[in-house]
């Protein structure tokens, strides 16, 4: 399946037409239009992540058709940006979120370690850290 296809089968599947796509991303009915016809232009990346977002599909999807189309629950906060999520219960992990954002960068490496290092203490196991 295409790009345009998939990006068809979304608005569709979620009953909208393609003017009411282009009010929700913010463009003409014709962009629309364009990013569905056979040969047609992508829509930029921030316009597919909008198209996602107003038709309930997964962005992955849209963009190389690996995975699935619909978005899952377990899935949907992803679409909320990382920088404004907190999806933190526990009111003692909370503070700690809050802390190291509040912190400045070099508190934030000096947190993170002492952190690891008191989870390899805890499990005994050392955690990969990312480059």
């Amino acid at each position: 399946m295409t790009p345009q296809e998939r990006i068809r089968l979304a608005r569709r599947s979620a009953g909208l037409s393609q003017n009411q796509l282009a009010k929700m991303v913010g463009v003409q009915r014709s962009a629309v239009s364009h990013w569905e016809a056979p040969n047609g232009k992508s829509p930029s990346v921030a316009h597919l992540r909008e198209v996602a977002l107003a038709t309930s599909s997964q962005f992955e999807w849209l963009a190389t058709g690996r995975g699935s189309m619909t978005l899952l629950k377990e899935t949907a906060l992803d679409s909320i940006a990382t920088a404004e999520a907190i999806l933190v219960e526990d009111p003692t992990e909370f503070r700690l979120v809050l802390a190291f954002r509040e912190a400045p960068l070099r508190a934030r490496v000096a947190m993170l370690e002492v952190m690891e290092a008191l989870a390899t203490q805890r499990t005994g196991r050392s955690r990969r850290t990312a480059p």
